[in-house]
């Protein structure tokens, strides 16, 4: 999404009009659910996708119209059998898609788009309210300065919503929760980028300057050197926050998970071995009073059971796993 909102303040700063076409609605199997967004220009998309197909394809078509008529429109693709077939779609169910005509020079689109450039690189969560009713006027809103009625809808989960004679479409742009990454050995050098390019904030960390280098992780948000017995003296973990655990050995798991269990973490996984999670989780709990219910929130071992066994197997089993948590926590 920063790049969508980089090159519509460019776009319409440089005088051209622009559509930008949202997935408001879906259900059934359809290629991408809610919050799917690609901009339209006159020379065709310039970024995001709905999903590909002909559904795009004909949204496409359907954008440079609204570009002629300089107006709105929300148009409903209602995948029918014959309607499958007549796309070529190889997937059925219905499927909302806004077309929202953004003029050149609009001077509120333009500031929405500088200050979600400026959140993005603050590291600030907030959501982006398209104004279904009002001809699609976009804002942006944190929990802060959110309205009441709107209060309640601040989740995960991309949504229209129906209140008080409001129709909104609002979607969480950006998340204050990190991946934080302890250790920076051969797994953790082959999972950040992965976990990087599906969206996630990495920041890795380890004990050893060789190990917290840039040049080992050039696209983490940070990499610290630290020590692992005073964890809080470097960073803050809160429930926002996912946590992926493999340092060089049990001892240094174990201090870890002692210090980032209270912090209560939205996840955590941990390399290894059930034989080795079994023999830390009874140090946890009886050399530092960590309760069982605590235990239960590790994931370990860490990743999805796809049989992997090297560091970017490994890591493409953990980037998978976090992927399903994140999209179960959106569905919340």
């Amino acid at each position: 999404m920063k790049k969508l909102f980089k090159i519509m303040r460019d776009r319409l700063s440089a005088g051209e009009d622009l559509v930008l076409v949202t997935v408001i609605a879906s259900s059934g199997a359809t290629p991408r659910g809610a919050g799917a967004r690609m901009l339209v220009g006159a020379g065709g998309r310039l970024c995001g996708t709905i999903g590909g197909g002909s559904v795009e394809y004909r949204s496409e078509h359907i954008a440079a119209e609204r570009l002629e008529k300089r107006a709105s429109l929300v148009h409903d693709f209602s995948l029918t059998k014959d309607d499958v077939q007549n796309l070529g779609m190889i997937c059925g169910g219905a499927v909302n898609v806004f077309f929202h005509f953004i003029p050149a020079g609009d001077g509120n689109a333009i500031a929405v788009a500088d200050e979600a450039l400026r959140r993005f690189a603050a590291g600030e969560s907030f959501w982006l309210v398209s104004d279904l009713a009002g001809d699609g006027r976009l804002s942006l809103v944190n929990r802060d300065d959110c309205p009441e009625w709107l209060s309640a809808h601040l989740n995960a989960h991309p949504q229209r919503v129906n209140e008080g004679g409001r129709d909104v479409f609002v979607e969480q742009m950006n998340s204050s929760g990190r991946v934080y990454i302890f250790g920076g050995g051969h797994v953790a050098q082959a999972l950040e980028p992965v976990l990087t390019g599906a969206g996630f904030r990495c920041v890795v960390m380890d004990d050893r300057s060789e190990f917290a280098k840039r040049e080992l992780f050039p696209s983490a948000e940070e990499i610290k050197l630290i020590d692992f017995n005073r964890i809080a003296d470097s960073v803050t973990i809160t429930g926002e926050d996912y946590v992926c655990v493999m340092t060089r050995g049990h001892a240094f798991d174990t201090v870890v998970q002692a210090q980032v269990l209270p912090m209560h973490p939205y996840y955590i996984g941990v390399i290894g071995s059930r034989a080795k999670a079994a023999g830390v989780r009874q140090q946890l709990i009886e050399n530092y009073g960590i309760s069982e219910a605590d235990c239960d929130q590790v994931t370990t071992p860490i990743g999805l059971d796809i049989k992997a066994e090297t560091p970017a197997e490994i890591a493409i089993s953990i980037a998978a796993q976090l992927i399903e948590v994140r999209a179960g926590r959106a569905a919340k």
